[in-house]
């Protein structure tokens, strides 16, 4: 299944929707009709059957270089209307996997935080420079940055304006791997096939785990992630796991 949009492409292949940037002239930068397609593709994905992961990527040598100018100062003046403009992306049920190269710079870091798992090439590099311009993030940079790599990494990127290179983001653990850029596309589709072999009730419950849990106290975290595994045991993919363990095969999933 393919569907068209104006600023990104998505197609959906089996169990992983593909979701592309497709403004590469304008460095893949946020405009309103790329919010607009975003929310309708998020929509087309939740209600595809059978979705078991989101590869987010982008045309071109930048993965985002930003926000376009004039979609920023409409969001401040409807802010309450635009409080997470990557919500949508951040919300689906299954996990969401970015595959990031060249620029990933402001709005484009705050839309690969709302990703689950970030890979990249080399030659990315990211950076939050919005207070340098005397602004503050508008898309959950300040709030996801520092969930995902702490305080002190985020408050060097927020308050100093620094930029992180691939190498760096790995350390800080912004990011889970990083290729040679010619190799990217190729890794991606290694690491989409490992996660889409995994059963997708488990997929979707452990990032709910992550999620969710991670706002809870640790006993009731704890409970949480009991109650999942208690509810995915009377589930028809647990018993094909455990069947293809002791078959020693993989596993046939089929979500139920």
């Amino acid at each position: 299944m393919a569907a068209k949009y104006e600023a990104l492409r998505l197609r959906i292949d089996g169990s992983v929707a593909r979701l592309v940037l497709a403004r590469p002239d304008a460095g893949n930068r946020i405009d309103a009709r790329m919010l607009r397609d975003l929310t309708s593709a998020c929509e087309a994905i939740s209600d595809a059957e059978g979705v078991a992961l989101v590869v987010l990527t982008a045309d071109g040598a930048d993965f985002c270089a930003g926000w376009d100018e004039a979609t920023r100062e409409g969001l401040l003046k409807d802010p309450l209307a635009n409080a997470d403009p990557f919500g949508c992306l951040a919300s689906l049920p299954m996990p969401v996997l970015a595959s990031l190269q060249g620029a990933v710079l402001g709005a484009g870091l705050e839309l690969a935080l709302a990703c689950d798992i970030r890979i990249v090439a080399e030659d990315a590099r990211f950076s939050l420079p919005d207070v340098a311009s005397g602004s503050l993030p508008l898309a959950g940079g300040s709030q996801r940055l520092p969930r995902a790599v702490g305080r002190s990494v985020a408050a060097s990127l927020l308050l100093l304006g620094d930029e992180l290179d691939a190498e760096a983001a790995y350390r800080a653990g912004l990011v889970s791997r990083v290729f040679p850029p010619a190799s990217l596309a190729t890794e991606t589709e290694a690491l989409a096939q490992r996660i889409v072999a995994n059963g997708p009730l488990a997929l979707r419950y452990a990032k709910e785990l992550v999620h969710n849990g991670l706002e809870l106290p640790l006993d009731q975290g704890l409970r949480y992630e009991l109650d999942l595994s208690v509810i995915l045991q009377t589930t028809r993919d647990r018993a094909e796991g455990l069947q293809a363990f002791l078959e020693k095969r993989e596993g046939r999933f089929d979500g139920r």
